[in-house]
């Protein structure tokens, strides 16, 4: 007997058009969680193809189904399948306008099964459906000659480094009206929490003495708009941590007790993920065992940030204005994969970190090795190996990327492989030791050559 596999969050089996009810709560349960899904009919839940009589009046009673059950409206694609003479009818469905109900109840996956939503759950989905559909788009009371015009001139050069944005001279009009932000003679809200001078975005920043908000050390509140904020909040955290100087291949490296590749994604999308018509700000609190950045405003997303470590999942964008510009910076390096990033850069330092989620924001937690962890020193051993050697995962990835562009830099090959500058070069002299690769001219200026 044919077999479609195993249900799972985007894909849902019934074994005949007699559970059609059943299957429209399946349909409105993976559109809130996931927006785009596929029903089958004359499948039993295990995966088997059983089959079931399709004919133009079950098609039809299908499509009526999910005209007269589903809201808002959706215009799936209904189609007749047929596995080894078994028919089965296929919908395919997507939308975007979450929440959708079915017979005016809403409904959320989870795994194979649909529940419904509690009322918690559905208030914060209105609440971050009014949010997206009007708020960065509407029309702000500051003028567009209100512009920072230094700001829109560091995000041209950082956009025109990364590849993002073609190499030009851009006045700050151009960049206003090419990504829409601008409504008449005013900023829209996006364009003004982006770019605007005249202090938008506060900022919160303190250290403690101990790990409770007693007794502070410094406080600090910085008011400015986004892209001057992730550089002053770059700049304050990476101030007030430990590094440590290491000696790697006759080179002395400062090394940062947490990867400043952490630092920065977790400011990126505390800043892209943020609502900003409340009255609550951005905060960064260093603790002697934490450091934790708190973003305003429900958590964006339906899914856990564990669930972005082990699957491929898309990213929910609540600002989808105010996350393109960031992402066209490289302040967010790919849409859904920053917990990825950010737990691989972790696992690399031999750090942790955590979050916390409540009604009014979310925290982003990175656990602090304590003095003693810190002041561990490893030695670097290299082995001359010149028969029967292997690579290791880590050796594998950056020799494949040095075979397709030798003039990799160490900390290109850090971002790209989302490993830490001293694990490259620990790589690096490794390949070298065991002879696939040779490096020809100064560390600044040269490359590597492939020898194997």
């Amino acid at each position: 007997m044919y077999n479609l596999g195993k249900e799972n969050e985007t894909l849902e089996f019934k074994k005949t058009t007699g559970e059609i009810k059943e299957g429209m709560v399946s349909i409105s349960s993976i559109l809130n969680k996931h927006k785009v899904g596929t029903l089958y009919f004359g499948v039993k839940p295990n995966g088997d193809v059983t089959g079931q009589d399709v004919s133009e009046s079950s098609l039809r009673d299908v499509s009526r189904a999910v005209y007269e059950m589903i809201r808002p409206q959706i215009y799936p694609v209904i189609t007749e399948e047929v596995y080894e003479d078994r028919h089965v009818i296929k919908v395919e469905f997507e939308g975007s306008e979450v929440p959708y109900s079915a017979g005016g109840r809403y409904y959320l996956r989870t795994a194979d099964e649909d529940r419904e939503a509690s009322p918690a759950e559905l208030k914060k989905f209105f609440v971050a459906n009014e949010y997206k559909e009007k708020w960065e788009k509407t029309e702000s009371e500051v003028l567009k000659a209100n512009v920072d015009k230094s700001a829109v001139k560091k995000f041209c050069e950082k956009a025109i480094a990364a590849g993002r944005l073609v190499d030009g001279k851009y006045t700050a009009a151009t960049i206003l009206n090419k990504y829409d932000l601008v409504k008449g003679d005013h900023l829209t809200n996006a364009g003004n929490v982006l770019f605007g001078k005249k202090n938008p975005v506060t900022l919160k920043a303190a250290i403690f003495a101990t790990d409770e908000k007693l007794t502070f050390l410094d406080m600090q509140l910085f008011e400015d708009n986004i892209i001057n904020l992730i550089d002053v909040a770059e700049q304050y955290i990476l101030k007030n941590i430990r590094w440590a100087n290491e000696i790697i291949d006759m080179e002395r490296i400062d090394i940062p007790e947490i990867p400043v590749a952490v630092v920065r994604e977790a400011l990126a999308n505390s800043f892209a993920h943020s609502i900003y018509n409340g009255s609550t700000y951005h905060e960064i609190c260093i603790y002697p065992s934490k450091i934790t950045v708190y973003s305003p405003g429900a958590y964006a997303s339906s899914h856990k940030p564990e669930e972005y470590i082990k699957k491929d999942l898309q990213s929910s964008i609540r600002n989808e204005k105010i996350a393109k510009m960031l992402f066209l910076s490289k302040s967010i390096e790919q849409f859904g994969s920053g917990f990825k990033r950010i737990n691989s850069l972790c696992k690399d330092a031999g750090i942790k970190f955590g979050y916390d989620i409540n009604e009014d924001g979310f925290t982003f937690i990175i656990y602090r090795k304590n003095i003693s962890e810190l002041i561990k020193t490893e030695e670097n051993v290299t082995v001359n190996v010149t028969v029967n050697v292997t690579l290791n995962k880590m050796e594998k990835l950056v020799y494949q990327l040095l075979a397709t562009n030798p003039q990799y830099s160490r900390d290109e090959l850090a971002e790209k492989t989302s490993k830490t500058v001293r694990t490259i070069q620990r790589t690096l002299n490794s390949l070298r030791d065991k002879g696939y690769i040779r490096r020809n001219g100064s560390d600044k200026n040269g490359s590597w050559e492939i020898l194997k």
